[in-house]
């Protein structure tokens, strides 16, 4: 219950958005421009139902998701131990840090020319974009939490005789760990857009990303909002799953 003015002020804004929303689209009168609620709602309120005789906005929904994930994890599977070796590793660092540094501000949507001509139109060239868009806010996280590494712990494992690889394994790792799961907060967001912007290049036939370009070339705008809000939906979620994480196994960051 203490929590509820919380979640009303949280509520407060969108609400305030969404009913200024339904005012300006009777102002306005025109579905294509700013569709009502009336058109919007039901199509939420039955996800599972096939549209423009395809697949739900549920299924689309799952189809992202899965993209997502597949893409978000092989992005920490590679990126977290560069990333420990990196901020561990002085010659390691001097050896990729510039080339880390050369493809770090690249746009992920600009490697879709690559990613087509090495992966063709469809399921590996969105896998690549996902993994470019997770792998570097991962990997500069990962590399930013071995350099905060408290010395002091460093100290204390030294004078109880630990050697290098068991000062890694148990104090390195589990010190950078905050720092890596924020990485991984980070780059679920980035790997969100990057993924729906990707969908929307041709080739594609499936997905939230496809599902809005279909339904703008339709004109069924209620089509796009409905996934732009199917879209928002996830990414609270997830963001949400990422922060009671970091309550519940990093509590202790920041405390002596």
């Amino acid at each position: 219950m203490k929590q509820l003015p919380n979640i009303l002020r949280g509520l407060a804004f969108p609400v305030l958005i969404g009913v200024s929303w339904e005012i300006l689209s009777i102002y306005i009168g025109n579905s294509f421009i700013l569709p009502g609620w009336e058109l919007i709602i039901p199509i939420l309120f039955h996800p599972m139902e096939p549209l423009f005789g395809g697949a739900s906005l549920l299924e689309n929904g799952i189809i992202s998701l899965q993209r997502v994930l597949i893409g978000f994890l092989l992005a920490v599977a590679i990126a977290v131990p560069i990333g420990l070796l990196n901020g561990w590793s002085r010659r390691f660092d001097e050896y990729f840090n510039p080339l880390i540094q050369v493809l770090r501000p690249v746009p992920p949507i600009a490697w879709m020319p690559l990613a087509i001509a090495w992966f063709k139109i469809g399921f590996g060239s969105l896998i690549f974009i996902i993994f470019i868009g997770s792998f570097f806010p991962v990997l500069i996280s990962t590399i930013e939490g071995v350099h905060n590494v408290r010395i002091r712990w460093l100290e204390v494992a030294q004078t109880l005789g630990a050697t290098t690889g068991e000062k890694f394994v148990t104090v390195v790792i589990p010190g950078a760990l905050p720092f890596i799961w924020t990485g991984f907060r980070l780059a679920f967001g980035v790997a969100w857009m990057c993924l729906v912007a990707a969908e929307m290049l041709p080739g594609t036939s499936a997905g939230l990303g496809y599902l809005i370009m279909y339904a703008y070339n339709l004109g069924q705008i209620q089509v796009i909002v409905a996934g732009m809000i199917v879209i928002g939906v996830i990414g609270i979620a997830s963001d949400y799953l990422f922060k009671l994480g970091q309550i519940r196994f990093f509590d202790w960051q920041g405390k002596e």
